[in-house]
């Protein structure tokens, strides 16, 4: 799932800044930025986006006049407030906000709003079903690998190309990591990293080397994965019993 997302604020370092952070989240595909509510506004009937990030005071219309604004549309967009001001917090959430972020951003609050809208966008669950049969095909040279999902240990992105680490070799592919991250859904796979899917039975250790780094340690192999400080948690999660 993927939400297409639109950042409004006038204010160019707090936006690049906010960009920054939305983008360790390979959930989010920032479409769009405006620096103010009026351009804003043309952006999002032009583009439709899943989601906006918005200030509230700007100079012309402020945010809370764009927020209720949208509420008019007949498929309005979600909407994250992101401002230094606490006050509108009241007339935020009575505007339906998925949340309310406070200048200056750090990552942990960025990503526990980003749950927060994915939880918002997530449709209910289907039953549960057994894992897909088949393999995975991944193009090479002059030939087509057929590989177990199970002997997967990680996939990754460097550049333009995806590489497929597998108990026996390395394969390159032109696939991108989001496409192969669907073709595996019903796998045990989960993103550790924007640039990083881990087959989750493969793990063997999570090693901290600080508040903010992690790493993984995989069977069968000597490498050592990163793992993103926003995904620690629902690795933890979907690791122990």
């Amino acid at each position: 799932m993927e939400l297409r997302t639109i950042v409004i604020d006038d204010e160019p370092l707090s936006r690049q800044e906010l960009v920054h952070l939305l983008n360790e989240h390979s959930e989010l595909n920032i479409i769009g930025e405006a620096s103010s509510a009026e351009k804003g506004l043309g952006l999002i009937l032009q583009l439709e986006p899943d989601a906006v990030f918005l200030d509230i005071e700007m100079t012309g219309m402020t945010g809370i006049e764009l927020a209720e604004t949208l509420q008019k549309l007949k498929n309005p967009p979600f909407v994250i407030f992101a401002t230094a001001y606490p006050d509108y917090a009241v007339k935020a959430f009575r505007l339906d906000a998925v949340d309310y972020l406070l200048k200056p951003f750090d990552d942990i609050q960025v990503a526990q709003t980003v749950k927060r809208l994915l939880q918002k966008k997530q449709p209910a669950a289907p039953p549960a079903s057994k894992a897909p049969s088949g393999k995975l095909a991944v193009q090479g040279e002059d030939r087509i690998y057929y590989l177990e999902p199970e002997k997967i240990v990680y996939i990754y992105r460097e550049g333009r190309d995806t590489f497929i680490v597998t108990e026996k070799e390395k394969l390159s592919s032109k696939t991108t990591l989001k496409e192969l991250e669907q073709k595996l859904t019903g796998y045990a796979f989960f993103r550790v990293h924007k640039g990083y899917l881990v087959n989750i039975s493969k793990v063997e250790e999570l090693v901290s080397w600080s508040t903010s780094v992690y790493q993984l340690k995989l069977k069968n192999s000597d490498d050592h994965v990163p793992v993103s400080r926003n995904y620690v948690k629902e690795l933890r999660e979907r690791l122990e019993l």
